[in-house]
Parts: structure tokens; sequence; C-alpha cells
């Protein structure tokens, strides 16, 4: 047995029923780890773990050494296949949770939720376990579901030995509880917070679809929110007409820094930006597109001509213009280059005149 550990005649019969099954746990491990993470995926719960394993032969061994007699066949075991559900946030345990109940049969008399406890000392040990089955049937298996936090800890104790046989001195182990409380309220801090936040960017988008655009701070998060208006739609249809170009989709969040750039502090700043420059821009890009054949244009065309005609009123010059190419489009030499032929196209358009007078 690669072992010094001498079972009786009944552990050695159960030892033998496991090398018999251990082909059967192996694919159940396999199909329960798939099923799980495929509904966590289609759920769009994205977890930080998911692990599966099944026990070794001297695990087992040595819990047979324990305490077989309480078991009558190998059967009675029910944590030879092992999976566990490692997730970012406390409520997602009980979500992962409400998963499990529909994609596995749970056995409810052998399952315990451990967070109901209230352990002083057992915040490593929270987790929430079911006994499951497959719904096609087959043995059954252990689910652990813990947050990373609670993972972390049971680690560290099972690093440190805190569990283990050597009794620690009384001062450590209150460390040792003050440490894991801690852990506890950092654990639901960071779900309270980010239900907060959640709230928070409802009220948001509520805010920007109600069109009360003064009451919304630019970020990166209204941003998001304010893009789902399609704000720029119509002067990218204009400067697209020009040459009958077809417009293709990209990110416009790098344009974010030079907006704050500006001075912007609100969507409804942003709204307003839009509308004092949109005329000029469209005549900008007018002096561009039309001397070439270019038939394709990105969804961002209309906000970076918007921010060039700003420098350009705002008499950033090339520096200004340069630092609008350098931020969206990275440092570079060329971008100096960009500037100066932008500088030289746009002179001779009525808004220059005007921003010279």
């Amino acid at each position: 047995m690669g072992s010094n550990i001498k079972l009786d005649p009944h552990g050695e019969a159960l030892l033998k029923q496991y090398r018999e099954l251990r082909p059967t746990l192996e694919q159940l491990a396999k199909d329960a780890y798939d099923i799980i993470r495929h509904a966590l995926r289609d759920q769009g719960i994205y977890v930080t773990a998911i692990e599966h394993r099944v026990k070794t032969e001297k695990s087992l061994i040595g819990k047979l050494e324990l305490k077989g007699a309480k078991y009558k066949s190998i059967d009675d075991i029910t944590d030879l296949v092992g999976l566990r559900v490692i997730t970012f946030y406390t409520d997602e345990v009980d979500k992962v949770a409400a998963i499990a109940k529909r994609i596995f049969d749970i056995d409810w008399k052998e399952s315990v939720d451990k967070r109901k406890l209230h352990e002083l000392d057992a915040f490593g040990y929270n987790s929430l376990h079911y006994i499951c089955r497959l719904k096609t049937g087959g043995p059954r298996f252990e689910l652990q579901m813990r947050t990373a936090l609670q993972h972390v800890w049971s680690t560290i104790e099972h690093d440190t030995g805190y569990k283990g046989a050597v009794k620690i001195p009384r001062e450590y182990m209150r460390q040792f509880s003050r440490l894991a409380g801690m852990l506890e309220l950092v654990d639901d801090e960071f779900s309270r917070l980010r239900l907060v936040l959640t709230d928070y960017r409802r009220q948001i988008q509520t805010l920007v679809k109600n069109g009360q655009l003064d009451d919304v701070p630019l970020s990166a998060d209204t941003f998001r929110s304010y893009l789902d208006l399609h704000p720029f739609d119509r002067l990218n249809r204009r400067i697209a007409s020009v040459n009958q170009a077809e417009i293709y989709a990209v990110s416009m969040l790098p344009f974010l820094p030079v907006l704050e750039s500006f001075g912007l502090e609100t969507i409804g700043d942003l709204q307003r930006f839009i509308d004092q420059n949109s005329d000029d821009a469209y005549q900008l890009a007018l002096s561009q597109l039309a001397i070439t054949d270019l038939d394709i244009l990105s969804s961002s065309a209309a906000l970076q001509y918007l921010c060039l005609v700003y420098v350009l009123k705002h008499d950033g010059g090339r520096d200004g213009i340069k630092a609008i190419y350098d931020t969206i489009n990275g440092e570079s030499n060329a971008n100096a280059m960009l500037a100066d032929l932008m500088l030289e196209q746009a002179k001779t358009l009525p808004f220059m005149q005007k921003a010279k007078k």
C-alpha cells in the first residue's frame, strides 16, 4: 500500500472497493466540474477558481484508520470526489449554491452550512458544503463554496499548523481569532460596497436616460452609460457621407483623458461640447476627407474631430493637437507631423478665422 498504516479487514475491504471505483470517480470529477463550470458561465457568474479532485489512496487510508468502522461501504464516504468553487464575494456563494441545487441532486441530511455555526475562530472554515449527486446518478461527491478570502485564510491556517496536533499558546490563538474577525469584516464589506456601487451605477444610468446630464459627473462608468445613447452617431454619419464610407465600431474610452483635460466635469458639459462643436468638426473632417477616397471610418472619428476642433478654437496649437494624438494613439514622433498637417489644413476654415479675431 505504500504506507506503514495497517488497516483492519473492514478497512481493507473498503480500500479494495475504492480501487475498483477509482476510474468512475475520475470521470465523475471531470463531469461534475464541466457541468458546474458551464452553468456558472451561462448565468454570467465569474468566480476566481473551480477546483476538483479525487481523494488519494494515501488520504483515504488515513481516514479509514481513524474512522473506517463508521462506513458500511465505500458509498458512505461522501468526499471521495471533491469540488470547490471560490467566489469573489460572499453573496456569490449563495448564487453558486442556487445553481448547484438546480444542476445536482443535493443530499440535505449530509450537507452543512458552516457559515451558520458562528464559531469565533472558524472564518477559514465558513464554507457552504453540499453533498451532491449527478442527475444521472452515480456516487456522491462534496461541493464546497467559499470566498477567496476564506480560502486564503484556510490555507494560512493549514500552513501555520493552527489546526494541527500541537497546542498553540493562548496569546497566539487570540491573534488568529482577531485576524479572522478582521478578514470576515473585510469579506462582508467588499460585498456591501459592491452592492452600493451597483446601486450608484443604476442611479447614474437613470439620470442619463432621463436627460439629467448636469447631475452626472464625467467618469469611465458614466461615459459608458452616455455612449449607450449613441451621442456621436449623427456626426459620424455626416462625416461618413463625404466618401460614403463604412463605419466600424471601436472603443471611445481612450478619449476620456482628453475630455477631462478640457475641463469637462459632467455629462452635461460633454453634451454641450458636442452641440457647440459638431458643425465645425464636420467642416474639419470635410477638408481632410474630400481629397481622399477613404471608404472606411472608425466610430471614434466624430469624437476625434470634435477634440481637434476644441483645441484649435482654444489656441492649443501644435502641442495641443499632438497631445490628443499621443493620448489616443500612443506617443510617437509621427504625431508631431500629423499635428503640423492638421494645422495646415485647418487654417483656412471659418471657425479658425473667427478664433483669430
